[in-house]
């Protein structure tokens, strides 16, 4: 991981060469670890940045808290690594002006996503000093995933599979809503501990699956991103899994969704359901080197009007080190598909107040098409129980 990093690092020293950027500064989480191998948990919610400042050529500088700073020394390919503290002089400030200088020329930066605290203080200490948007030419290079990046998302579907698997195995009548999720912690993380061992860099990646399990039943399925409570599962019940903020691995994010039916399924639910699979599978299948993303989107769309439906957000986006990267598959998005992208692509349609279907997978596009990442049957799907 730590030298698919450096590989990445030295090939964005080259595009900045080549236009002309002389400085950058990184906030995001995601492209810290994009690019240095490393992910902090004091992060800017705590008040407490991590900033990677790099240079055209040179190793990058970490500014980091001084308690974080043994587990990102050994977490990161990049030798310079400065620390601050959170009383007296040695503040995050003091550090990052030492390590981008008095005089600066542009500062280029991720202008969507870097925290105000950042900002503000750029602002204040370089006033008149250009502040650009380097969050385009990184995003380029996100775009296209090596061989190496797509082994760690395949490993990551891997482990969606097994939550799959245990959410369905956990679904009956009377079960409740967080033990379906308790279920899918469980299979995950013991999927994920699989394929880690307790050596180097891996020592620092943890198995567990976080972040609260995005599930919704019964009449509450046409909403979108309900989280599991104590509702108990009844007859005909429609149950909606998302992985979306759950299915990753290494730092590397998926989207996974699927729709099962508690004991069997009403004639409207099918309808609807079925809908949505099949809205998806004319997405996935539209996908190919030199397709547009937006023709994606209108492939699933034509499907939905087919069907008497209609969708008001997008069919898929791309997925890497971020939930949410570029391009995306909607209406006005002109991208051309090359091999080495990697998308979620969804099936989605909301009955309000009565049922829904809902369906997603992760693809990587090919030379000739695109294959899954993540796998479980699309159909439709009754609980074992």
């Amino acid at each position: 991981m730590l030298e698919h990093a450096k590989q990445k690092t030295v090939e964005l020293q080259q595009r900045m060469r080549d236009e002309g950027i002389e400085l950058a500064v990184f906030t995001d989480e995601s492209s810290i670890a994009y690019l240095a191998g490393f992910w902090g948990y004091l992060g800017i919610e705590f008040g407490r940045p991590t900033l990677l400042v790099v240079r055209p050529s040179g190793s990058p500088t970490i500014v980091t808290p001084l308690m974080e700073s043994e587990m990102v020394t050994a977490m990161t390919w990049v030798e310079d690594v400065r620390t601050w503290e959170d009383a007296g002089q040695r503040s995050w400030g003091r550090a990052l002006f030492e390590a981008l200088g008095s005089a600066p020329g542009d500062i280029w930066i991720e202008r969507n996503s870097i925290p105000a605290i950042v900002r503000n203080y750029l602002d204040d200490t370089f006033p008149g000093i250009p502040l650009r948007d380097i969050s385009t030419l990184l995003g380029d290079m996100r775009m296209i995933k090596t061989d190496f990046e797509i082994g760690v998302m395949k490993q990551a579907g891997q482990i969606a599979g097994a939550m799959m698997l245990a959410a369905h195995d956990s679904l009956r009548e009377g079960a409740q809503e967080y033990e379906s999720a308790l279920a899918v912690i469980e299979a995950g993380s013991r999927k994920a501990a699989g394929f880690l061992t307790d050596r180097g860099w891996d020592r620092f990646v943890s198995p567990m699956i976080h972040n609260l399990q995005i599930l919704q039943s019964g009449a509450d399925t046409s909403m979108v991103h309900r989280r599991a409570g104590v509702r108990a599962y009844e007859k005909f019940d429609p149950v909606y899994f998302c992985f979306c903020n759950m299915a990753q691995f290494k730092q590397y994010k998926l989207g996974f969704d699927r729709m099962f039916h508690i004991g069997d399924v009403t004639d409207e639910a099918r309808d609807v359901q079925e809908a949505a699979i099949a809205a998806q599978q004319a997405a996935i299948q539209s996908i190919r080197p030199g397709a547009l993303a937006e023709d994606v989107a209108m492939a699933a769309n034509d499907v939905y009007r087919e069907r008497g439906y209609q969708t008001g957000y997008r069919t898929g986006r791309s997925i890497g080190v971020a939930y949410l990267e570029a391009p995306e598959l909607k209406e006005g998005d002109k991208t051309v598909l090359k091999p080495g992208m990697t998308f979620a692509v969804d099936g989605g349609i909301s009955i309000d107040g009565i049922t829904a279907g809902r369906i997603g997978d992760s693809v990587v596009v090919t030379d000739t098409g695109s294959d899954y990442i993540t796998e479980y049957p699309r159909s439709i799907l009754l609980s074992k129980h």
